[in-house]
Parts: structure tokens; C-alpha cells; sequence
């Protein structure tokens, strides 16, 4: 995927996110989408292209969460590098191994960004407010990834068909 095409999805469904959240009265957890287009990135992108959508996509999470700043764009790029990784070991094709994918993701995810935010907070008591939160919000990532994948893929293709019909002229 194109890193404009990355940036426009990722500040869509952050918005979306932050909508459906506040609707369904989530007080303690999320529905984390842009660990989806993170793993998506990490299973399709070459690694320049997606480190930099990746970093752009927590940027824009770290604008939009209010927690401290260069939290989700560490994680979004350690995630990204992570992703790259376990894709040269796994085998990810389809969309069941694509949504456990983008759940294992969001997990560490999560448990990291817990763990960094009690570091950084004097109380400590906001990231362990986190923690009960999470099987939810990696529940809900999962959905969100059943639904992502098939767009993510068309995305995807026409990107490709309009780079290719570049190089024919």
C-alpha cells in the first residue's frame, strides 16, 4: 500500500474507531485499528515503505490517545519490525491467519503499551486500569481485522494495478 493511502485509511478509522468506542461505551478498552493496518503493513509492505506508514500510523494514534508522546509510534515501528520478523518464520495467507496474525500483534501491543505507560505515569494506576481491558480490545481487534482484511486487499490490488499501469506507459 501507498504511504498516502496508509495515512488517509489510518485517520478514517481512527475516526471511526473513536466514534464506535464512544457509542458502545467502552470505558476500558478499544478497538485497535491501526494495530491492523500495522500488521497489514507487516505482512505486505518491503520494509522501508512499511516502517514509515508505520511510524506515520502511530504518530497519528499518539496525536489522537492523549498518552504520552512517542508512545505509539515506538510501538507502531517495533510492532511493524516485530511483524516482519514473525512473517519470515509463519506463514501468514489468508484471512483466519491474518486476523490470529493481527491479534498475537495486538497483544503484545497492548502489554507493552501497559507497561510503558506505568513507567512513564507517576501513579501507575492508569496502565494498570489497561490490563483488564485487554482480552476485550483483542477480541475486538479481531473483528475489526475480519472486516479490514478483504479492504486492506482491495487497497492493495489497486494500488498495484495503478502502479503497474505506470510502467506500461
Amino acid at each position: 500500500m501507498k504511504f498516502l493511502v496508509t495515512l488517509g485509511l489510518a485517520l478514517l478509522l481512527l475516526t471511526l474507531e473513536s466514534v464506535v468506542v464512544q457509542q458502545l461505551g467502552l470505558a476500558i478498552s478499544r478497538i485497535d485499528v491501526t494495530v491492523v493496518l500495522v500488521a497489514f503493513l507487516a505482512v505486505r509492505a518491503n520494509t522501508r515503505e512499511g516502517a514509515i506508514s508505520a511510524f506515520s500510523v502511530g504518530y497519528l494514534l499518539d496525536l489522537m490517545s492523549g498518552q504520552p508522546t512517542g508512545l505509539f509510534t515506538f510501538l507502531a515501528v517495533l510492532t511493524f519490525l516485530v511483524g516482519k520478523l514473525v512473517v519470515s518464520l509463519v506463514e501468514v495467507r489468508g484471512r483466519v491467519a491474518f486476523v490470529l496474525f493481527a491479534m498475537g500483534a495486538d497483544v503484545g501491543h497492548g502489554l507493552l503499551a501497559s507497561f510503558f505507560t506505568w513507567m512513564t505515569t507517576k501513579e501507575g494506576s492508569s496502565a494498570s486500569a489497561l490490563l483488564p481491558g485487554l482480552p476485550l480490545q483483542v477480541t475486538l481487534t479481531g473483528v475489526a481485522a475480519v472486516f479490514l482484511y478483504p479492504l486492506l486487499r482491495r487497497f492493495e490490488a489497486s494500488q498495484d494495478r495503478t502502479s503497474s499501469a505506470g510502467l506500461l506507459r
